[in-house]
């Protein structure tokens, strides 16, 4: 018997073609070609005797040694469909690529149903598959024959319900044949992922779509062989449908997407993304025929602004939209979305690279999307201070706020759109927000925001203490703030901030704020220490050993800390060592030049609790230190 295939990974391990048969007698039992094929079943065990007896004649008629192999693939194939169930195909799927490749190219309608005899009374039949299996082949290992494995090893064994392939460009070995092969072999298929594959094409997908009648989400990426023809096919033949994707497809166009919104009805998310073909015409048609669609993403098309006036009105079962760098709709187009009033249960709202956003539009998008809860705007640089406050009025389910390369919002814009974000803001979020600049402002006695958990403002290098104190004094039940790359930022700045918060810090992110010194630190540890987790201190370079004792002394819960490149040596880590309640999971000393091979037995004794140990960099700890340190700390992933 020939080894078997392993199906989970696809591998080419197949036998050379040649015959089952050793023995010309078994070859009359093999088939009989006539009317009809029967199928051979070989002995259990092969003859013991090596050389046949009789004349001289006789043994040279043996050495001829004829071979199935020599039969046409029109028989072979009536041969290979009549085998009773999956693990005979399996098996004789094993035996060349010849013969692989005939078993994958047979449908399920082909093979014969046999019902193969128990007893007199009970016949048992071929489960049918559910679907439980995924694949997924990558790079080098896509290639046709693999899916023709998976293809012809799944069926039987739960069902494949689930394939990924992931190409490499020109050297992906992945063609029609291949998919062909899956929708022959795996009617129950529910969802397709194709990235990078740029030899298939409209007539592998079409095979899917005629098989495949349970598929539900498909995702095609860079595929610049299928057409609207292919998709067209999937729309018609696939209506459980419910999760479309398209990036990259450079021949997929408005007559395909018309074609989903008018077969597909349980069409549920929507994403398009780089594919040139497609206008206005065809996703309006879609949006406006899916009555059920809740996600909608569409990023680098080229619609107008006909296109978000149809969202607009249409989307009033989407809860998640994403535009992004949609370059040729203006203002118009995101004022009409807006206050076409269809969007009343969107939830969450992420624009990118997007020129339409301005005052008057943004404040359209936040009276008219009345239950929004979150916003996030990147690169979007045409809106102010005046439109961000006026959204913020307007937007009185707002929960989570994230903007991103904003580069016209200020210190005052942030201020009062805080000041005048209603009570439910839960989040914030500034990055990279280049026009915020430090200034003590005179602002009148405002509100605070009583719900907001989690502040984090990140590399906006404007941002300094006074915008920090100002922003304290406003959020005083905070719990997470993350001010990495704040440079600009001291002691003075943020100890407000500390003092205000009332609710007591869980996690704090400080790295790359390089003028933070011991006091704060300490300061930190006194006035949260019951309620702190998770701190980071990477590139605090003002940070030394007094930093890690009031830690010791101070941090009960916490169990994530980073102190990389910061001033601390192997005191500091004695005294970590030495703290009975610190239970530490994750500890770097990444690039801490100070910290050498005595701290062995403190690091050792901290193992006890570590899951995770960073001493990259440490240039003071040897090699033979690490080994010993492995050894012990046998449950600690430890990076040197």
């Amino acid at each position: 018997m020939p080894a078997l295939v392993n199906y989970n990974t696809g591998d080419d391990e197949f036998l050379s073609a040649g015959s089952f048969c050793t023995n010309p007698m078994d070859l009359g039992r093999l088939c009989s070609i006539g009317s009809y094929v029967d199928v051979y079943y070989p002995p259990l065990k092969r003859a013991r005797v090596s050389a046949p007896f009789g004349s001289g004649e006789d043994v040279f008629e043996q050495n001829k040694q004829p071979s199935i192999e020599i039969l046409p693939d029109e028989c072979l194939f009536e041969i290979l469909r009549r085998l009773t169930g999956a693990r005979e195909r399996s098996s004789s799927a094993c035996v060349s690529k010849r013969w692989l490749t005939l078993l994958a190219s047979i449908s399920r309608d082909e093979h014969c149903e046999v019902s193969i005899p128990v007893s007199n009374d009970v016949e048992m039949t071929l489960a049918d598959d559910d679907g439980y299996l995924t694949r997924c082949l990558e790079g080098k290992k896509a290639t046709d024959l693999r899916l023709a494995a998976i293809s012809v090893g799944t069926s039987g064994r739960g069902g494949l319900g689930k394939l990924s392939v992931r190409g490499s460009n020109s050297a992906c070995r992945v063609t029609d044949f291949g998919l062909s092969a899956i929708a022959r072999g795996c009617p129950s298929l529910r969802t397709l992922s194709i990235w990078n594959v740029p030899h298939v094409g409209d007539e592998g997908l079409s095979q899917i779509a005629k098989e495949c009648l349970l598929l539900e989400k498909l995702d095609l990426c860079q595929c610049p062989s299928i057409s609207n023809k292919g998709l067209i096919a999937i729309a018609e033949n696939c209506p459980n449908l419910t999760s479309l994707n398209i990036e990259a497809c450079s021949k997929i166009g408005n007559e395909s997407l018309q074609a989903i919104g008018k077969f597909c009805p349980n069409l549920q998310s929507i994403s398009i993304k780089d594919c040139p073909l497609v206008g206005d015409h065809g996703v309006s048609s879609l949006l406006s025929s899916a009555s059920l669609l809740n996600k909608v993403k569409l990023q680098s098309l080229n619609i107008t602004d006909f296109s978000l006036a149809v969202i607009g009105h249409y989307g009033k079962a989407v809860t998640n939209l994403l535009l992004g760098s949609l370059q040729s709709v203006s203002e118009r187009g995101f004022w009409v979305m807006g206050n076409a009033q269809g969007l009343q249960k969107l939830v969450s709202l992420v624009i990118t690279s997007c020129r339409g956003i301005t005052d008057l539009s943004l404040e359209a998008i936040g009276k008219g999307c009345t239950n929004l809860k979150h916003m996030c705007l990147r690169k979007c640089c045409f809106f102010t201070d005046n439109g961000f406050v006026a959204f913020a009025k307007a937007a009185g389910s707002l929960e989570s706020l994230q903007l991103e390369e904003c580069t016209r919002i200020t210190q005052a814009g942030i201020v009062g759109g805080l000041a005048n974000s209603g009570m439910k803001l839960k989040s914030l979020s500034l990055v990279k927000c280049t026009g915020i600049r430090d200034q003590v402002l005179e602002v009148p006695l405002l509100s605070p925001c009583n719900l907001l958990r989690s502040l984090s403002i990140r590399n906006c290098p404007g941002f300094g203490s006074a915008s920090l104190a100002m922003v304290g004094k406003l959020c005083p039940q905070l719990q997470h703030v993350d001010l990495s790359g704040l440079c600009g930022i001291t002691d003075a700045g943020l100890l407000p901030l500390l003092e205000s918060c009332e609710a007591g810090l869980v996690k704090v992110n400080l790295s790359g704020c390089f003028n933070l010194t011991d006091k704060v630190i300490l300061a930190l540890a006194m006035l949260h220490g019951a309620t702190l987790e998770v701190l980071n201190l990477e590139g605090c370079r003002k940070i030394t050993d007094a930093s890690l004792v009031a830690i010791a002394d101070h941090c009960v819960f916490l169990s994530d800390l980073d102190v990389s490149k910061c001033a601390v040596t192997d005191s500091g880590v004695a005294a970590l060592s030495h703290a009975e309640q610190l239970n530490l999971q994750v500890l770097s000393f990444s690039g801490c030049s100070k910290v050498s091979n005595k701290s062995l037995p403190f690091l050792r004794k901290l193992g006890k609790t570590l899951l995770g140990l960073n001493l990259q960099h440490c240039n003071s700890i040897s090699s033979k230190t690490v080994e010993l340190l492995v050894e012990s700390l046998w449950r600690c992933d430890i990076l040197f």
